[in-house]
C-alpha cells in the first residue's frame, strides 16, 4: 500500500508530518508519498535515516491554510499539497491520501475530484478508534453543525458499510 500525505497540512508542518511518515514507514513498512514544497519536505526529511525506507517526496507548490475557505481554494488553488496528492489517488498512484490540514478544504477538494456516489448528499469523515473488542468506527469526525435527519441516516449507512468491509464486521449472529 502507497498512501500520500500531505506534508505541508497541519500544525507543524512539514516537521512532525515528515517525522510521523518517517516512523510510519520505519515502523509498519508502509510507502509514504510526501506531498509539498520539495525543498522544505527534503530539509526535513534529511534528519532522518531513510536511505532504506519507502518515503518519496512529490512536488507541489502550493499549500491551503487553515483559514482558507474551502470554495475559494476550489475555485483558486489548483497546486497545493493536498489537491496534488488527491490527484495521485485519483491516477491509481497511491492508495490512499491522508491530511491533518484544512478539513473542510480536503472534503471539499475530495468530492470535486472523486465525486459523491448516488445517495450521497454529502460526505463525512471517518475515524477508526480501538474498542474493547477491536474496532469501531465514528462518523462525522469533521463535526457537521447543520446536517438534517437524511444526512445522519447516510452517515450511519456509510458507517456500517465501512465497518462491514474493511473491519470486518459483517459477521452479526443472528437475531442481533
Amino acid at each position: 500500500m502507497k498512501i500520500a500525505v500531505d506534508a505541508m497540512g497541519g500544525d507543524f508542518a512539514p516537521q512532525a508530518i515528515v517525522e510521523g511518515a518517517f516512523l510510519a514507514s520505519k515502523k509498519h513498512g508502509v510507502k509514504v508519498v510526501l506531498v509539498g514544497d520539495e525543498d522544505q519536505v527534503n530539509k526535513e526529511l534529511s534528519k532522518y535515516p531513510t536511505s532504506k525506507l519507502p518515503i518519496f517526496v512529490h512536488h507541489a507548490p502550493s499549500v491551503v491554510a487553515m483559514h482558507d475557505s474551502p470554495s475559494a481554494v476550489l475555485r483558486k488553488m489548483k497546486d497545493t499539497s493536498i489537491k496534488v496528492a488527491l490527484d495521485l489517488a485519483k491516477e491509481g498512484q497511491v492508495n490512499g491520501v491522508v491530511s491533518a490540514g484544512n478539513s473542510g478544504a480536503a472534503m471539499a477538494l475530495a468530492m470535486y475530484i472523486f465525486r459523491k456516489s448516488e445517495g450521497v448528499d454529502r460526505p463525512a469523515i471517518a475515524t477508526v478508534h480501538p474498542a474493547l473488542k477491536g474496532y469501531t468506527v465514528l462518523i462525522d469526525s469533521g463535526g457537521n453543525v447543520d446536517c438534517k435527519p437524511v444526512h445522519l441516516l447516510q452517515f450511519a449507512i456509510m458507517g456500517d458499510a465501512y465497518a462491514r468491509y474493511m473491519l470486518d464486521k459483517g459477521h452479526r449472529e443472528s437475531g442481533s
